[in-house]
């Protein structure tokens, strides 16, 4: 049996992420109490009759004692050490993004009262799930990502990604719009000449054919290139043989609109050559 723990922000998106997994066939339960995480893994790796159940996953948020958030580290272990594999997403998303959500929708945020106001509640929750936060094995900024984006996360880089397998994501994005909180690389591309300046070239994106042929008559664009390909073909290998179970490289350019969009396709072009199953994700392009 796989365990998968869902944790993170209020509004950041667990309630979709667990009904997307209950969609593709994971025993889910929210907001189960720390203190009965490791009886319920037991039982239910233990399970003698009924339907097979192969991947559960739990919802576990703020609501718990703040003396259960902070031995989470040992009750995993615990279960870890009965053979049970497990595995940590949080989702997280920026301040302003999750007051909007809660604006919008008026629901009440779970530590928000007269005496604490939204914003300060939402940093009491950051600091109270730290502690799951630091062992996450996959973080997820749903800043910028809608319900169909975040579902599709979920399908790709959760439910199909094999076991002892590494999900590896190339994301472009636009620093105007903020760096990635879930990338474990980051490459600024804002030096490299940008189609954004050609009147004719700026309505496209690097999935054109016009601004492609713009970027590949560029020796800075083409050396960088190189770069971050020698980079990540040297590093990649060593994540892996270290079981990283996700890694998630982004590149950045001003708008993520061109330079970065083309790097990523390139790099994922380069990397499928390879042999590698390598997730693309275009943060600033409607998809």
């Amino acid at each position: 049996m796989k365990l998968l723990v869902v944790s993170g922000l209020s509004g950041s998106g667990k309630s979709i992420v667990l009904q997307a997994l209950e969609d593709l066939d994971y025993f889910c339960v929210d907001n189960l109490p720390i203190s009965l995480l490791l009886d319920f893994s037991l039982q239910m790796a233990t399970r003698k009759s009924g339907r097979a159940i192969t991947n559960v996953a739990v919802g576990i948020d703020s609501r718990n004692a703040e003396a259960d958030l902070s031995g989470f580290r040992d009750v995993m272990k615990s279960i870890r050490d009965q053979g049970i594999e497990t595995e940590i997403v949080f989702l997280e998303a920026s301040n302003s993004v999750i007051l909007k959500r809660f604006s919008e929708t008026r629901r009440k945020h779970p530590l928000s009262s007269k005496a604490v106001p939204l914003a300060a509640a939402i940093t009491q929750e950051r600091q109270l799930l730290g502690a799951i936060a630091v062992d996450a094995d996959l973080r997820i900024d749903t800043s910028r990502s809608n319900v169909h984006q975040l579902r599709k996360i979920v399908r790709e880089r959760i439910a199909q990604r094999a076991s002892a397998s590494t999900s590896i994501q190339l994301m472009s994005f636009g620093f105007k719009y903020g760096v990635p909180e879930d990338a474990d690389f980051v490459f600024d591309l804002r030096c490299l000449p940008n189609p954004y300046w050609d009147p004719r070239l700026r309505s496209f994106t690097g999935k054109d054919v016009e601004v492609v042929d713009y970027l590949q008559g560029e020796p800075m664009v083409q050396a960088m290139y190189e770069d971050v390909r020698v980079f990540l073909d040297k590093w990649l290998a060593a994540f892996k043989e270290d079981n990283r179970s996700y890694i998630t490289i982004a590149l950045g350019c001003t708008g993520g609109q061109h330079r970065s969009v083309y790097l990523v396709e390139r790099l994922w072009a380069y990397f499928q050559l390879q042999g590698e199953q390598v997730l693309v994700r275009h943060r600033e392009l409607v998809q």
